[in-house]
């Protein structure tokens, strides 16, 4: 798992993003367990992911993040990346963001796609 740690902070949340190939729901499901092993990342309010399976299509999980996954999908549907799960990653920071979380969810998969 590629771990690109912070990328921005706004009004006291953190967001970070990581991603790694994968080729199935199991993979997803391995990946998302490993990151959660450290920490930080456990704790973390959101850990917000998406894939564009070749066998399968695309699959998400907001994790209480309303309609993030779909951001992260419809970014990897523009770049044509199939088989790799983004995962961005929010820790609330006490004041709710309205639609700028969208803004930073796109900020933070858009920091790891000019990264590959």
């Amino acid at each position: 798992m590629r771990q690109l740690g912070q990328i921005l902070t706004d009004r006291g949340s953190k967001y970070a993003v990581s991603g790694v190939p994968v080729k199935n729901r199991a993979e997803i499901d391995a990946a998302l367990k490993q990151l959660k092993r450290d920490k930080a990342y456990a704790k973390a309010t959101h850990n917000t992911w998406a894939a564009i399976l070749t066998e399968g299509g695309p699959t998400k999980g907001d994790d209480g993040e309303a309609g993030a996954g779909m951001v992260i999908v419809r970014m990897l549907e523009r770049e044509e990346l199939t088989d790799h799960l983004i995962v961005v990653t929010r820790w609330y920071g006490g004041k709710h963001l309205g639609g700028d979380r969208f803004r930073h969810v796109q900020t933070c998969v858009r920091s790891y796609l000019d990264a590959l």
